[in-house]
């Protein structure tokens, strides 16, 4: 390592071989650092745990002409990428749906999440039932559009930067703005009758609770698909709605706390560091992880996960996802790995592919430094070039 460069800034970096059982490397590699959206190499290895091929779109019961559904938190129904329907079509043959209210316990934000992000793409609320993927998607092609549409009566233009008020879904579209926005709207009463009024008018009625046993589950997507996106553009929303689809496997009542306690206390019982983990997203500023605990969970994907699926799921050098400008390869990509940017952090976990034709398990983790990111990336792409030459 160049040690001017990194003797201001907080640097760890273990790279392992998991055929030979060695390690190549170590700095700092028992140092618990701020990992970012390291945290969600976590979160897929817990996904991959709980949840069967395809997502549960809801849990069911039908009484006569009436279909009773309580939520999983399953993101992709009419997400703006997945743009799911499995669920609205299934509703439409019924009469009447009673959709329960109650059975998520977890706040609308994440613990340790900026307040100031209220209006962010990479911040919508977590929920049991979400739509849209909890945002409203603004365009302007020849007019202001929205999707879903009927939210274009609420979204004017704007000459500032804030692109909702604070909490009211009031949306605004910055008149020198050329691409789409996703904006999060709130998801209070209104808002959530009205989404499902302009969906299936006047055929849904919101209960608390229900007696009635919701034993039945319709399936959506493929797993696989929402992990892959989750993965390659660092999704944050799929990633929280995927720990509580986890506890929706195990519970009626929806809840990512038990889930992360679980998994540390069984599948991963053997870590040599526990992370304090708080969220699924790596947003929060109170997740801590060293990069050992993260090479652990990638020798242990590694090892039960077909190469070519596993690596999938991640951003390959080069090519795809959050990697696409960094780590190109001469003759394709050396480096299948998941990046975690916040203020001052740069991390970088995953696999690299060595010329002699082997495969390290490698996590590099940069906290507390005042250059650009950018300059980090650059000295970690040289280390990591010369590890692919030389190991």
């Amino acid at each position: 390592m160049s040690a001017n460069f990194y003797e201001p800034q907080f640097t760890g970096l273990m790279v392992y071989n998991p055929r030979t059982k060695d390690t190549v490397f170590n700095h700092n590699a028992e140092r618990y650092f701020t990992p970012a959206s390291n945290t969600k190499i976590f979160t897929l290895y817990t996904g991959l745990q709980y949840l069967p091929d395809k997502v549960p779109a809801f849990k069911y019961t039908v009484h006569g002409d009436t279909l009773i559904v309580r939520g999983t938190g399953d993101p992709s129904f009419l997400h703006p990428y997945f743009k799911d329907s499995t669920a609205l079509e299934f509703m439409r043959n019924y009469k009447a749906i009673k959709l329960v209210t109650g059975n998520y316990t977890n706040e609308k934000f994440g613990p340790g999440w900026a307040w100031e992000d209220y209006d962010t793409y990479f911040s919508p609320e977590r929920s049991a039932f979400p739509l849209y993927g909890n945002v409203v998607t603004i365009s302007n092609t020849d007019d202001l559009e929205t999707y879903p549409k009927f939210l274009r009566a609420q979204t004017t233009y704007t000459l500032m930067d804030k692109r909702r008020d604070f909490n009211a879904n009031n949306f605004y579209y910055k008149l020198t703005r050329t691409t789409n926005t996703e904006v999060p709207f709130v998801l209070d009463t209104t808002m959530v009758k009205a989404l499902w009024n302009d969906l299936l008018p006047d055929k849904v009625e919101f209960i608390p609770y229900t007696s009635a046993k919701t034993d039945q589950i319709l399936y959506s997507i493929p797993a696989d698909s929402l992990y892959k996106r989750m993965m390659h553009v660092s999704d944050n929303f799929l990633a929280e709605q995927i720990l509580i689809l986890a506890s929706s496997t195990v519970s009626d009542t929806l809840d990512a706390d038990p889930i992360r306690k679980s998994i540390l206390e069984k599948q991963l019982k053997d870590l040599k560091q526990k992370p304090k983990w708080r969220d699924g997203s790596g947003l929060s500023n109170y997740n801590l992880f060293t990069p050992l605990s993260l090479v652990q969970v990638l020798e242990k994907l590694y090892v039960d996960i077909p190469r070519e699926r596993l690596f999938n799921f991640f951003p390959a050098g080069g090519v795809s996802g959050t990697l696409k400008n960094w780590y190109a390869g001469v003759d394709g990509p050396y480096v299948f790995a998941k990046t975690g940017t916040l203020s001052s952090t740069h991390t970088l976990s995953g696999y690299l592919l060595t010329n002699s034709g082997d495969v390290l398990i490698f996590s590099f983790m940069n906290n507390n430094y005042l250059t650009t990111t950018d300059k980090v990336r650059e000295h970690m792409q040289a280390i990591l070039e010369y590890l692919r030459d030389n190991y």
